[in-house]
């Protein structure tokens, strides 16, 4: 009876074993693909569909323009150029209440003048984080930790915009490599 008590046990100890063995060999895998996505290029990840806006085109024009599944714009000149970027945060900016006690300065009431004639030029971010379209994903995952930024506009030298990089990229490819 007591060696039938230790054959169970060892039986046991044999099937922990080995899930305990797939674990560890999983884990290995995940740790392999994610130092593997740093080496991505992000010409591959980025979305090269992106809304492109120019400088004077009006704010009820982006509004129109946002889809669902857009959260930014980018501001280009005829070139293609970046000139500027909006992101759906920046746009709720403009649309919030002011502050019980604010100081009332020349941005504020510029911010407060906002109206159906406003311009895009109006609430761009005139000097946007951007990432090379040579960088990796190393590269960008970096500085977007650094900056807080979720969405970075892909430029090559002459700053032409050739997509859009945003966390949810990143975190697709990385779902992709973890199944």
């Amino acid at each position: 009876m007591k060696e039938a008590g230790k054959l169970k046990k060892k039986k046991m100890c044999i099937v922990v074993g080995k899930r305990r063995h797939l674990q560890m060999q999983r884990k290995k895998e995940l740790s392999h693909n994610i130092r593997y996505i740093s080496k991505v290029p992000v010409r591959i990840v980025m979305d090269r569909e992106f809304l492109k806006v120019h400088p004077e085109d009006s704010l009820i024009t982006l509004i129109e323009n946002l889809r669902e599944e857009e959260t930014s714009a980018v501001v280009v000149d005829d070139e293609g150029r970046l000139l500027g970027f909006i992101t759906m945060k920046d746009l709720l900016h403009f649309f919030s209440p002011p502050r019980r006690y604010s100081i009332v300065g020349l941005g504020l009431l510029k911010k407060y003048t906002l109206n159906r004639a406003s311009r895009v030029e109006d609430i761009m971010v005139t000097k946007p984080i951007t990432i090379h379209i040579s960088d990796n994903l190393g590269h960008a995952i970096k500085l977007m930790i650094e900056t807080g930024k979720h969405h970075l506009p892909v430029v090559d030298d002459e700053r032409k915009v050739h997509g859009i990089l945003e966390v949810k990229d990143i975190i697709r490819l990385i779902r992709i490599v973890s199944l």
